[in-house]
Protein backbone atom coordinates (compact mmCIF):
# COMPACT_ATOMS: atom_id res chain seq x y z
CA UNK A 1 0.00 0.00 0.00
CA UNK A 2 1.39 3.41 -0.94
CA UNK A 3 2.14 5.89 1.83
CA UNK A 4 -0.57 8.25 0.60
CA UNK A 5 -3.19 5.52 0.34
CA UNK A 6 -2.26 4.32 3.81
CA UNK A 7 -2.61 7.84 5.19
CA UNK A 8 -6.09 8.15 3.66
CA UNK A 9 -7.23 4.86 5.17
CA UNK A 10 -5.76 5.85 8.51
CA UNK A 11 -7.53 9.22 8.37
CA UNK A 12 -10.86 7.46 7.77
CA UNK A 13 -10.37 5.25 10.82
CA UNK A 14 -9.36 8.20 13.02
CA UNK A 15 -12.43 10.12 11.82
CA UNK A 16 -14.74 7.24 12.70
CA UNK A 17 -13.09 6.23 15.96
CA UNK A 18 -12.59 9.79 17.19
CA UNK A 19 -9.24 8.73 18.56
CA UNK A 20 -5.68 8.39 17.30
CA UNK A 21 -4.94 5.52 19.67
CA UNK A 22 -8.10 3.56 18.80
CA UNK A 23 -7.42 3.91 15.08
CA UNK A 24 -3.82 2.88 15.66
CA UNK A 25 -4.86 -0.26 17.51
CA UNK A 26 -7.22 -1.20 14.72
CA UNK A 27 -4.59 -0.75 12.02
CA UNK A 28 -1.68 -1.99 14.16
CA UNK A 29 0.10 1.37 14.11
CA UNK A 30 1.61 3.13 17.18
CA UNK A 31 -0.28 6.22 18.31
CA UNK A 32 2.65 8.60 17.68
CA UNK A 33 2.86 7.31 14.10
CA UNK A 34 -0.86 7.94 13.61
CA UNK A 35 -0.47 11.53 14.79
CA UNK A 36 2.51 12.07 12.52
CA UNK A 37 0.83 10.56 9.45
CA UNK A 38 -2.32 12.64 9.91
CA UNK A 39 -0.27 15.83 10.43
CA UNK A 40 1.65 15.10 7.22
CA UNK A 41 -1.62 14.53 5.36
CA UNK A 42 -2.98 17.85 6.57
CA UNK A 43 0.24 19.58 5.53
CA UNK A 44 0.05 17.99 2.09
CA UNK A 45 -3.52 19.10 1.34
CA UNK A 46 -3.15 22.43 3.15
CA UNK A 47 -6.16 22.13 5.45
CA UNK A 48 -6.89 21.21 9.04
CA UNK A 49 -8.98 18.02 8.95
CA UNK A 50 -9.22 17.19 12.64
CA UNK A 51 -9.60 19.19 15.82
CA UNK A 52 -7.61 17.72 18.70
CA UNK A 53 -8.65 18.15 22.32
CA UNK A 54 -7.77 16.25 25.48
CA UNK A 55 -11.13 14.49 25.29
CA UNK A 56 -11.72 13.72 21.62
CA UNK A 57 -10.65 14.10 18.04
CA UNK A 58 -13.39 15.60 15.86
CA UNK A 59 -13.71 16.49 12.20
CA UNK A 60 -13.47 20.08 11.05
CA UNK A 61 -15.83 21.31 8.32
CA UNK A 62 -13.09 20.62 5.79
CA UNK A 63 -12.58 17.22 7.39
CA UNK A 64 -16.22 16.26 6.92
CA UNK A 65 -16.06 17.13 3.23
CA UNK A 66 -12.72 15.37 2.78
CA UNK A 67 -13.99 12.23 4.56
CA UNK A 68 -17.03 11.92 2.28
CA UNK A 69 -14.86 12.20 -0.83
CA UNK A 70 -12.12 9.89 0.43
CA UNK A 71 -14.53 7.16 1.49
CA UNK A 72 -16.05 7.11 -2.00
CA UNK A 73 -12.60 6.88 -3.57
CA UNK A 74 -11.53 4.07 -1.25
CA UNK A 75 -14.79 2.18 -1.85
CA UNK A 76 -14.29 2.48 -5.62
CA UNK A 77 -10.70 1.28 -5.24
CA UNK A 78 -11.78 -1.70 -3.13
CA UNK A 79 -14.42 -2.53 -5.73
CA UNK A 80 -11.86 -2.34 -8.54
CA UNK A 81 -9.38 -4.57 -6.72
CA UNK A 82 -12.12 -7.06 -5.91
CA UNK A 83 -13.23 -7.19 -9.56
CA UNK A 84 -9.70 -7.57 -10.91
CA UNK A 85 -8.89 -10.45 -8.55
CA UNK A 86 -11.77 -12.29 -10.17
CA UNK A 87 -11.86 -15.09 -7.59
CA UNK A 88 -14.44 -13.43 -5.34
CA UNK A 89 -12.06 -13.36 -2.37
CA UNK A 90 -12.51 -10.41 -0.03
CA UNK A 91 -9.79 -8.64 1.92
CA UNK A 92 -9.44 -5.90 4.51
CA UNK A 93 -11.68 -5.17 7.48
CA UNK A 94 -15.48 -5.26 7.57
CA UNK A 95 -17.10 -3.31 10.42
CA UNK A 96 -20.55 -4.68 11.29
CA UNK A 97 -22.99 -3.01 13.67
CA UNK A 98 -25.53 -5.34 15.29
CA UNK A 99 -27.18 -6.32 18.55
CA UNK A 100 -25.44 -8.77 20.84
CA UNK A 101 -28.41 -11.15 20.69
CA UNK A 102 -28.49 -11.25 16.89
CA UNK A 103 -24.72 -11.70 16.80
CA UNK A 104 -24.79 -14.65 19.21
CA UNK A 105 -27.85 -16.40 17.86
CA UNK A 106 -27.87 -15.77 14.13
CA UNK A 107 -24.48 -14.51 12.93
CA UNK A 108 -21.77 -16.37 14.84
CA UNK A 109 -23.16 -19.85 14.04
CA UNK A 110 -22.73 -19.09 10.31
CA UNK A 111 -19.56 -17.01 10.46
CA UNK A 112 -16.96 -19.74 9.98
CA UNK A 113 -18.52 -20.67 6.64
CA UNK A 114 -18.12 -17.10 5.35
CA UNK A 115 -14.63 -16.50 6.74
CA UNK A 116 -13.37 -19.80 5.32
CA UNK A 117 -14.10 -18.43 1.84
CA UNK A 118 -12.28 -15.16 2.57
CA UNK A 119 -9.12 -15.82 4.63
CA UNK A 120 -7.85 -12.32 3.86
CA UNK A 121 -10.88 -10.66 5.46
CA UNK A 122 -11.18 -9.60 9.10
CA UNK A 123 -14.56 -8.83 10.67
CA UNK A 124 -15.01 -6.38 13.54
CA UNK A 125 -18.39 -6.59 15.26
CA UNK A 126 -19.60 -3.41 16.92
CA UNK A 127 -22.29 -4.77 19.22
CA UNK A 128 -24.91 -2.59 20.82
CA UNK A 129 -28.59 -3.37 21.42
CA UNK A 130 -29.32 0.30 20.84
CA UNK A 131 -28.82 1.58 17.31
CA UNK A 132 -25.31 2.42 16.22
CA UNK A 133 -24.32 5.73 14.71
CA UNK A 134 -22.90 4.63 11.38
CA UNK A 135 -20.71 7.70 11.04
CA UNK A 136 -19.09 7.88 14.48
CA UNK A 137 -18.84 4.10 14.88
CA UNK A 138 -17.43 3.57 11.39
CA UNK A 139 -19.97 0.89 10.50
CA UNK A 140 -19.83 -0.57 6.98
CA UNK A 141 -22.91 -2.76 7.42
CA UNK A 142 -25.60 -2.81 10.06
CA UNK A 143 -28.40 -5.22 10.92
CA UNK A 144 -31.58 -3.83 12.45
CA UNK A 145 -34.88 -5.36 13.50
CA UNK A 146 -38.25 -3.65 13.43
CA UNK A 147 -39.51 -0.47 11.86
CA UNK A 148 -36.73 1.73 10.50
CA UNK A 149 -36.59 5.40 11.41
CA UNK A 150 -36.14 8.17 8.89
CA UNK A 151 -32.66 7.88 7.47
CA UNK A 152 -30.71 8.50 4.30
CA UNK A 153 -29.05 5.12 4.73
CA UNK A 154 -29.78 2.37 2.23
CA UNK A 155 -31.82 -0.49 3.67
CA UNK A 156 -32.41 -3.99 2.31
CA UNK A 157 -34.91 -6.37 3.89
CA UNK A 158 -33.25 -9.77 4.36
CA UNK A 159 -35.56 -11.60 6.77
CA UNK A 160 -38.90 -11.63 8.55
CA UNK A 161 -39.97 -13.52 11.67
CA UNK A 162 -43.24 -13.96 13.47
CA UNK A 163 -43.46 -12.00 16.70
CA UNK A 164 -44.33 -14.25 19.64
CA UNK A 165 -45.20 -13.88 23.31
CA UNK A 166 -43.47 -16.26 25.74
CA UNK A 167 -42.99 -16.91 29.45
CA UNK A 168 -41.39 -19.47 31.73
CA UNK A 169 -43.55 -22.39 32.95
CA UNK A 170 -42.86 -21.23 36.53
CA UNK A 171 -44.34 -17.78 35.81
CA UNK A 172 -47.42 -19.22 34.09
CA UNK A 173 -48.00 -21.69 36.93
CA UNK A 174 -48.37 -18.94 39.54
CA UNK A 175 -50.08 -16.29 37.39
CA UNK A 176 -53.69 -15.69 36.34
CA UNK A 177 -54.99 -17.58 33.30
CA UNK A 178 -53.95 -16.12 29.95
CA UNK A 179 -56.56 -17.07 27.35
CA UNK A 180 -57.18 -13.81 25.47
CA UNK A 181 -55.10 -10.63 25.01
CA UNK A 182 -57.25 -8.70 27.50
CA UNK A 183 -55.91 -11.02 30.23
CA UNK A 184 -52.51 -9.31 29.85
CA UNK A 185 -53.81 -6.50 32.05
CA UNK A 186 -53.20 -8.80 35.03
CA UNK A 187 -49.68 -9.80 33.91
CA UNK A 188 -46.18 -8.34 34.04
CA UNK A 189 -44.41 -7.71 30.74
CA UNK A 190 -40.62 -7.53 30.38
CA UNK A 191 -39.53 -5.26 27.56
CA UNK A 192 -37.49 -2.31 26.40
CA UNK A 193 -38.32 1.09 27.88
CA UNK A 194 -40.18 2.14 24.74
CA UNK A 195 -42.69 -0.70 25.13
CA UNK A 196 -43.77 -0.11 28.70
CA UNK A 197 -47.17 1.55 28.68
CA UNK A 198 -47.64 0.96 24.97
CA UNK A 199 -50.65 -0.66 23.38
CA UNK A 200 -50.08 -4.06 21.75
CA UNK A 201 -52.39 -5.20 18.98
CA UNK A 202 -53.42 -8.83 18.47
CA UNK A 203 -55.40 -10.24 15.54
CA UNK A 204 -57.32 -13.48 15.10
CA UNK A 205 -59.24 -13.84 11.89
CA UNK A 206 -61.26 -10.64 11.61
CA UNK A 207 -61.05 -9.94 15.34
CA UNK A 208 -58.70 -7.26 16.67
CA UNK A 209 -57.79 -6.88 20.35
CA UNK A 210 -55.68 -4.05 21.78
CA UNK A 211 -54.20 -4.06 25.27
CA UNK A 212 -51.94 -1.68 27.17
CA UNK A 213 -49.02 -3.59 28.70
CA UNK A 214 -47.08 -2.84 31.86
CA UNK A 215 -44.45 -4.43 34.04
CA UNK A 216 -41.79 -3.94 36.69
CA UNK A 217 -38.74 -4.64 34.52
CA UNK A 218 -37.43 -3.14 31.31
CA UNK A 219 -34.08 -3.59 29.57
CA UNK A 220 -32.36 -2.48 26.39
CA UNK A 221 -30.56 -5.83 26.02
CA UNK A 222 -32.47 -8.67 24.36
CA UNK A 223 -30.52 -11.44 26.05
CA UNK A 224 -31.29 -9.95 29.46
CA UNK A 225 -35.00 -9.86 28.62
CA UNK A 226 -34.84 -13.53 27.61
CA UNK A 227 -32.96 -14.46 30.79
CA UNK A 228 -35.45 -12.52 32.90
CA UNK A 229 -38.35 -14.35 31.29
CA UNK A 230 -36.66 -17.71 31.96
CA UNK A 231 -36.23 -16.63 35.58
CA UNK A 232 -40.00 -16.23 35.83
CA UNK A 233 -40.09 -12.44 36.00
CA UNK A 234 -42.79 -12.03 33.37
CA UNK A 235 -43.79 -12.28 29.73
CA UNK A 236 -41.60 -11.15 26.88
CA UNK A 237 -42.39 -10.52 23.23
CA UNK A 238 -39.74 -10.92 20.53
CA UNK A 239 -39.12 -12.49 17.16
CA UNK A 240 -39.44 -16.27 17.07
CA UNK A 241 -35.77 -16.43 16.06
CA UNK A 242 -34.86 -14.61 19.24
CA UNK A 243 -36.17 -17.35 21.52
CA UNK A 244 -36.39 -20.46 19.31
CA UNK A 245 -33.79 -22.33 21.37
CA UNK A 246 -35.61 -21.67 24.65
CA UNK A 247 -39.00 -22.67 23.19
CA UNK A 248 -37.51 -25.90 21.83
CA UNK A 249 -35.98 -26.75 25.22
CA UNK A 250 -39.15 -25.95 27.15
CA UNK A 251 -37.53 -23.14 29.13
CA UNK A 252 -40.03 -20.75 27.59
CA UNK A 253 -43.59 -21.46 26.50
CA UNK A 254 -45.42 -19.62 23.74
CA UNK A 255 -48.77 -18.18 24.87
CA UNK A 256 -51.79 -16.76 23.04
CA UNK A 257 -50.77 -18.93 20.12
CA UNK A 258 -54.02 -18.39 18.26
CA UNK A 259 -53.41 -14.65 18.06
CA UNK A 260 -51.21 -12.89 15.50
CA UNK A 261 -48.82 -10.25 16.87
CA UNK A 262 -47.43 -9.36 13.45
CA UNK A 263 -44.03 -9.76 11.85
CA UNK A 264 -40.59 -8.48 12.79
CA UNK A 265 -38.50 -7.43 9.79
CA UNK A 266 -34.71 -7.61 9.62
CA UNK A 267 -32.87 -5.13 7.41
CA UNK A 268 -29.28 -4.88 6.27
CA UNK A 269 -28.30 -1.20 6.42
CA UNK A 270 -25.58 0.46 4.36
CA UNK A 271 -24.29 3.92 5.34
CA UNK A 272 -25.51 6.89 3.38
CA UNK A 273 -23.18 9.07 1.36
CA UNK A 274 -20.80 6.39 0.11
CA UNK A 275 -20.86 3.21 -1.89
CA UNK A 276 -21.12 -0.01 0.09
CA UNK A 277 -17.80 -1.82 0.17
CA UNK A 278 -17.72 -5.25 -1.54
CA UNK A 279 -17.38 -7.10 1.77
CA UNK A 280 -20.52 -5.41 3.15
CA UNK A 281 -22.60 -6.35 0.12
CA UNK A 282 -21.21 -9.89 0.11
CA UNK A 283 -21.92 -10.46 3.81
CA UNK A 284 -25.47 -9.09 3.48
CA UNK A 285 -26.06 -11.52 0.59
CA UNK A 286 -24.56 -14.36 2.61
CA UNK A 287 -26.70 -13.70 5.70
CA UNK A 288 -29.85 -13.32 3.58
CA UNK A 289 -29.24 -16.79 2.11
CA UNK A 290 -28.38 -18.37 5.46
CA UNK A 291 -31.39 -16.88 7.21
CA UNK A 292 -33.66 -17.98 4.36
CA UNK A 293 -32.52 -21.53 5.06
CA UNK A 294 -33.21 -21.06 8.78
CA UNK A 295 -36.70 -19.74 8.08
CA UNK A 296 -37.41 -22.56 5.65
CA UNK A 297 -36.67 -25.18 8.32
CA UNK A 298 -38.21 -23.33 11.29
CA UNK A 299 -41.27 -24.89 12.95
Amino acid sequence: MSDHLFSLRLFVRVAHKGSFSAAGREMNVPQPTVSRVIAQLEDKIGALLLTRTTRAVTLTEAGHDFLARVEKILADLDEAEHAVRGNGELRGVLHIGLSSSFAQRMVVPHLSKFLAKHPGLRIEMIMDDTRQNFITDGVDLGFRFGVLGDSAAVARKIGQWQRVLVAAPSYLARSPALRVPADLAAHSVISGPSYIGQVWVFRRGGEVSSVRVSGQLSTTVNEVATAAAMAGLGLVSMSRAGCAQEIASGQLVEVLTGWDMGQVDLHAIFPAGRAAIPAARAFADFMAAELANVLATAP
